[in-house]
C-alpha cells in the first residue's frame, strides 16, 4: 500500500510542479501586459510562482487541520532553498555573484520571520492573528525589497504575445492544477506517516519540501545557464522569504493549527543560524563559488542530526 501512496506523491508533486511553471509563465506574460516593471516580475512574481507547491501544501494541509505537515513542508522549503537549492547552483552555471546590496537585506527578513515563527509556535499552535501577522510581514518585507534592492538588469523571462483574457485563463487552470496536485501529494503524505508511524513534521520537512522546492531547482538552473544569475539567486531568496512568512502564515488564516511547537522552534532557531551565517558569508565573499556551494550542502546535510537527534 505504501508503493501506492508513493506513487500518489510522486504524480501529485509532478502535476504541481509542471502547472507551476505554466503559471510562472503565464503570470509573467500579465505581469508585462499590464507594463510591471521587469525585477518585480523577476524577484516578486517569479518567487511566487514557484513557491505555488508550497502555498497549495499549506491551504491543503489546513484545510485538513494538519498543522504539521503545513509548518514542516513550509520551514523544511525554507531551508531546503537556502542550502541545497543554492549550493548546487555553482556546480551548473559557475561563479555568481552576492554581494551585500544584493542580498543581506532579504537575508536579514528571512532570519526575522523564521524568529518571529519560533515565537508564535512555541505554545504549540497557531492563530489566525499570528497567520495574519506572518502574511502581513511578508507583504512590508516585499516591499523593502522592491524599493531597496539594486537596479534589475534585464528581464529573466521574455513574454510572449498572448491575448490577456487567455493569459488570465491559462492562470487560473495552472493554479487550479497546482492545487489538484498538492492535495494528493498531502494526502498521501499523510497516509504514509500514519502507517511508518513517522512523525509528519519531519516527513515533510525532509521529503515533501524537496518535491515542493523542485521548482526553484529548474527555473534557477535554467536562469543561471542563460547568464541570469542575479535572478536566480534573486528566486532563490525571495522564495525561501515566502515559505518563511506567507507559507508560514497562510494555513492558520484558515484554520488555526495545532503544531509539534518542539520541532517547529527547534528548526526555525536552526534555520535562522544558519540563514545568518550563510548571508554574512556569501556577502562578505561578494561571490557564490563551488567552495561556498560545498559549504551549504553540508549545512543542509547537518539539518538531520539537528532534527532527528
Amino acid at each position: 500500500m505504501i508503493v501506492v501512496w508513493l506513487a500518489v506523491v510522486v504524480v501529485g508533486l509532478a502535476v504541481a510542479i509542471v502547472a507551476s511553471g505554466r503559471a510562472v509563465a503565464y503570470a509573467s506574460d500579465l505581469a508585462f501586459s499590464f507594463n510591471l516593471p521587469p525585477f518585480v516580475v523577476g524577484a516578486i512574481v517569479v518567487a511566487i510562482g514557484t513557491d505555488l507547491p508550497e502555498i497549495a501544501n499549506a491551504i491543503v494541509s489546513a484545510i485538513s487541520e494538519y498543522g504539521d505537515m503545513a509548518t514542516g513542508t513550509a520551514l523544511g522549503s525554507t531551508i531546503t532553498q537556502m542550502t541545497l537549492v543554492l549550493g548546487i547552483l555553482p556546480f551548473v552555471g559557475g561563479t555568481m555573484a552576492s554581494g551585500p546590496r544584493r542580498i543581506v537585506l532579504p537575508g536579514a527578513l528571512i532570519v526575522i520571520g523564521l524568529l518571529v515563527g519560533a515565537v508564535f509556535g512555541a505554545d504549540d499552535t497557531l492563530s489566525r492573528v499570528e497567520g495574519l501577522a506572518l502574511i502581513l510581514f511578508w507583504l512590508i518585507s516585499a516591499v523593502l525589497v522592491y524599493r531597496l534592492a539594486p537596479p534589475a538588469g534585464a528581464p529573466a523571462m521574455v513574454a510572449s504575445e498572448r491575448h490577456t483574457g487567455r493569459t488570465l485563463t491559462g492562470v487560473m487552470v495552472s493554479l487550479a492544477l497546482v492545487g489538484a496536485g498538492a492535495t494528493a501529494a498531502v494526502t498521501a503524505f499523510i497516509e504514509i506517516a500514519e502507517t511508518l508511524d513517522v512523525p509528519l513534521f519531519l516527513l515533510s520537512f525532509f521529503v515533501a519540501s524537496i518535491g515542493t522546492s523542485l521548482p526553484e531547482l529548474v527555473v534557477d538552473v535554467v536562469a543561471v545557464r542563460r547568464g541570469e544569475k542575479d535572478m536566480a539567486i534573486g528566486d532563490i531568496f525571495g522564495s525561501s522569504l515566502i515559505d518563511a512568512t506567507l507559507v508560514l502564515g497562510i494555513g492558520p488564516v484558515i484554520v488555526p493549527l495545532a503544531v509539534d511547537g518542539s520541532l517547529l522552534v527547534r528548526s526555525a532557531l536552526a534555520g535562522s543560524v544558519m540563514v545568518a551565517a550563510l548571508t554574512f558569508v556569501l556577502a562578505r565573499r561578494r561571490h557564490h563559488d563551488r567552495l561556498s556551494g560545498v559549504m551549504l550542502l553540508l549545512a543542509y546535510a547537518a539539518f538531520y542530526p539537528v532534527l532527528l537527534s
